[in-house]
């Protein structure tokens, strides 16, 4: 069975207008400068100092808002059910915070063909050895168009 391990914001959904959005929401709200590093596990770390409980907060912003930002991609959309209807284990990374990457994945309709989520590291050590990790759409197709050769699906 083969693995593939997708980048959930180049290949799925873009989150970060969300989280930027967010951001600027939150900081609003809590009157507290929010100046955050680009890589969101580090934000994450800082949040947890200014803001204690944040991710209740980013939950449900996301999950009111994430419609207008998250939409589903047909094409991605349908290799991904043609892999998983296949048998490919689906991963997913990323540096967003998972409430975010839940979000997304259920706005994509990509959810129910996940096997996990996590950062780099953790979808390889789910997934096991030989996963294919891939970074754009396009790395998707020709995977999917190996995986489907391999497998005799055309």
């Amino acid at each position: 069975m083969h693995a593939l391990a997708l980048a959930l914001d180049s290949v799925i959904a873009d989150t970060r207008p969300l989280w930027r959005d967010w951001l600027d929401d939150a900081a609003r709200r809590t009157h507290v400068e929010l100046d955050v590093p680009e890589d969101r596990i580090e934000a994450a770390a800082l949040l947890d100092e200014r803001l204690g409980d944040w991710r209740p907060l980013l939950e449900r912003f996301a999950a009111d808002r994430g419609p207008v930002y998250v939409r589903p991609h047909g094409d991605t959309g349908t290799v991904l059910r043609r892999l998983h209807a296949a048998g490919a284990r689906i991963g997913v990374f990323t540096d967003a915070p998972r409430e975010l990457a839940d979000i997304a994945l259920a706005h994509a309709g990509a959810a129910r063909r996940v096997e996990v989520v996590g950062t780099l590291d953790e979808v390889l050590a789910a997934l096991g050895d030989g996963a294919t990790v891939v970074h754009t759409r396009d790395e998707l197709n020709a995977a999917a168009a190996v995986y489907h050769s391999g497998h005799g699906a055309h």
